[in-house]
């Protein structure tokens, strides 16, 4: 429940403290006094979002903290979940504005976002605000009521996992086939260049070979010539190795007399040897080196070939050009098997879509099958708020496609008077009408969602006399329920069945108007509700009527 509210900086509030109890309060003051104001503050400890103009003028900062006593709501493992600091009985929900328009949000001292908060207080409280009438109109709203008195929250989590992968195949599917489309579209000119590269023949190293060969080739002439006029340098009468030959043997008649002559003999002889091998290599070589015009053109025209394709690719390298060719050979294969991915992916979508059949007929039954309780539990509470000739249904149609929410749409509608047909509300129920109805929808829906604390802001709007005291007593009802109930009212018919009385009221300065609250005794309570019944001219038979009605209740 509501322990207490803090309010500091907020539009017309300076500073507020409020005590809250549990069971049924009541909230009056008069237009103007700041109701409103105090309730919008409350809702920015729900999560809702504000700007820096709800700051108190000339203020830096407004600050919101609610106190909840949640002993009693299972949340543990919400806090746990989440790494909150849990305090059971002073849970505290601070929000935080600037007038630099920075907004900050605590749970028990840990700052959170606003989707954090609204997780949270969604189990902590519910704030009935007058334009929240206009909801019930709306046919998602309708269905979700059935489903809170149905429970559903079993099955639709379920169908909604199932609805959302369903969801996600199809759009799956969907690309892929687009992109099957495409491909198919493009394989002509994909499997044109996968075979140029392929009748290519593209070897590694290829390229760098035919162009060694080819700088060989086109100076053939020159090479066989110089490595034969090498070897004539060397191996002539009067050349390198003959002359070497003879100092060889000059060396081999002196070297036992002399002690390097061993040394000298050998360095000489592996002179010699050397190149005697390198003359004779050279030969070798010359003698290979070959003018070969024919051999010429073929590597030209080959190594023209690849050029071309590097080319055409934008690289430069063999290496690329088969990383290309193969690339596109896993293309064409993947354009191949799309037809196979596509069958397995409308394979497993035709089951899931039996599955998410199956799940959606589950929560469409459970619908049809409390409807008539819907029905018979609004009727009974309409007619004690004054319409004994209601007529409430609950018209559930099926729809062809899956939604988030299941296969059907779900419409209330109402009539109030004998002899007509009823109508969607939104075509036919009055202000009035609409309070008597959302209040008690509120009262049914209350039990099945254990929401601890609900606020009312006004929901007596359009009715008076005996039918607002009827409202007033199923809130009464609903707060001995185990629910705390605040309605913030204009009609004394409810306020005097509060438990606790709450007076909202202005104070002025020179300078200032600043909004408060306060709780009020008994016998301000009949002054209260004798204003509320005569005006500002409060008479003596308005305050006996107000204590009568204090003591009736």
């Amino acid at each position: 429940m509501l322990k207490s509210l803090h309010i500091s900086n907020y539009a017309l509030i300076e500073r507020l403290d409020i005590d809250f109890e549990s069971g049924f309060s009541v909230v009056t003051g008069e237009t103007g006094a700041g109701k409103s104001i105090i309730l919008g503050a409350l809702g920015l400890v729900t999560g809702l979002r504000a700007d820096n103009k709800s700051i108190k003028q000339g203020q830096e900062k407004c600050i919101v903290e609610a106190s909840f006593d949640i002993t009693n709501y299972k949340l543990k493992g919400l806090f746990e979940e989440n790494d909150w600091d849990y305090e059971a009985n002073n849970c505290l929900i601070r929000r935080e504005l600037t007038a630099q328009g920075k907004s900050r949000a605590f749970i028990n001292d840990t700052p959170v976002g606003l989707n954090q908060l609204r997780l949270l207080t969604d189990y902590l409280i519910d704030i009935h605000s007058q334009h929240e009438n206009l909801l019930l109109s709306k046919t998602n709203y309708q269905r979700e009521v059935l489903d809170i008195v149905a429970q559903n929250e079993s099955l639709l989590p379920s169908y909604r996992e199932c609805y959302e992968l369903w969801r996600k195949l199809r759009s799956d599917l969907s690309r892929l086939m687009e992109r099957a489309e495409k491909s198919k579209a493009d394989r002509e000119y994909i499997q044109f260049q996968y075979n140029r590269l392929n009748d290519a023949q593209l070897k590694e190293g290829e390229q760098e070979e035919i162009e060694q060969e080819l700088k060989t080739l086109e100076h053939a002439e020159e090479i066989k010539t110089e490595l034969l006029r090498f070897n004539a340098s060397t191996s002539d009468e009067n050349a390198a190795l003959p002359l070497l030959k003879e100092g060889m043997q000059s060396l081999s008649k002196i070297k036992h007399f002399i002690p390097e002559g061993d040394k000298l003999y050998d360095r000489t002889q592996s002179l010699y040897i050397e190149l005697k091998d390198v003359t004779d290599e050279a030969y070798s070589l010359a003698e290979k080196v070959e003018l070969d015009p024919l051999r010429l053109e073929s590597l030209s025209e080959r190594l023209h070939v690849l050029y071309d394709l590097q080319k055409k690719h934008n690289v430069s390298s063999n290496a690329a050009l088969i990383e290309i060719r193969d690339a596109l050979a896993t293309k064409l294969d993947e354009i191949e098997s799309f037809d196979d991915e596509i069958n397995k992916l409308e394979q497993k979508i035709e089951t899931l879509t039996a599955e998410l059949h199956d799940l959606a007929e589950a929560v469409g039954a459970s619908r049809r099958s409390i409807a008539p309780l819907v029905k018979s539990e609004l009727e009974n509470t309409l007619s004690k708020l004054g319409m004994p000739n209601v007529c409430f249904e609950v018209d559930i149609r099926n729809i062809p496609e899956f939604t988030s929410q299941g296969k059907e749409e779900v419409q209330f509608l109402f009539s109030a008077n004998k002899n007509r047909l009823p109508e969607p509300i939104a075509q036919i129920a009055s202000g009035g009408e609409m309070s008597r109805l959302m209040l008690s929808i509120k009262a049914l829906i209350a039990g099945k969602i254990s929401l601890p604390t609900i606020i009312f802001d006004e929901i007596d709007t359009g009715v008076s006399g005996e039918i607002a005291d009827r409202m007033g007593k199923i809130m009464s009802q609903m707060a001995l329920d185990g629910m705390q109930i605040i309605s913030i009212t204009h009609l004394p018919q409810i306020a005097g069945r509060g438990k606790v009385h709450y007076k909202v009221f202005k104070t002025e300065n020179e300078q200032f108007t600043h909004t408060q609250i306060r709780r009020i005794n008994d016998e301000e309570r009949v002054v209260e509700l004798a204003k509320m019944l005569s005006g500002s001219h409060v008479s003596e038979a308005a305050l006996q009527n107000a204590a009568e009605l204090l003591k009736n209740h």
